[in-house]
């Protein structure tokens, strides 16, 4: 088998994609409340509130934004990495900086051609056993 022809295509799991987004909702609504319990005015105390409500807001718009668009992954042994749109048709992407890949899950943060940024939980019990284990090995090789 060519080098070029071993690949592991993944897909999205819905459940990761909703705990991820949920944890960030709390997480947002906590940083909330932590701002307004802070020793400042009440007018920083609203401006941090805020500020922190649209950056989270605007975090989580970046993630369902990715989802929306990938409905698979594939890496392949060169290090390529493409996304499989809504189109059935597949893009070239990015593995950037943040990606982590363990035994059983894994977090991959991927760049669009269009230089969209968005991360995308995957776990093993969710893929082909086939793929997972290629996946695993790709990453080793390529230095992920």
């Amino acid at each position: 088998m060519l080098s070029t022809e071993y690949s592991a295509e993944i897909s999205p799991d819905p459940l990761l994609r909703k705990i991820v987004l949920v944890a960030g909702a709390l997480l947002g609504v906590a940083g909330s409340l932590l701002i307004v319990s802070l020793p400042l005015s009440t007018v920083l105390r609203v401006l941090g509130v805020i500020l922190w409500s649209l950056i989270t807001l605007r975090e989580l718009a970046e993630l369902r934004r990715g989802w929306a668009r990938c409905i698979g992954l594939k890496f392949i042994a060169n290090g390529e990495v493409k996304i499989l749109d809504l189109d059935y048709e597949w893009h070239p992407a990015q593995l950037v900086t943040g990606s982590i890949l363990l035994r059983s899950t894994g977090w991959l943060r991927l760049k669009t051609a269009a230089g969209h940024v968005f991360a995308e939980p995957v776990r093993a019990e969710h893929q082909q056993l086939r793929d997972w284990r290629r996946l695993q090995v790709i990453w080793r090789h390529v230095g992920a």
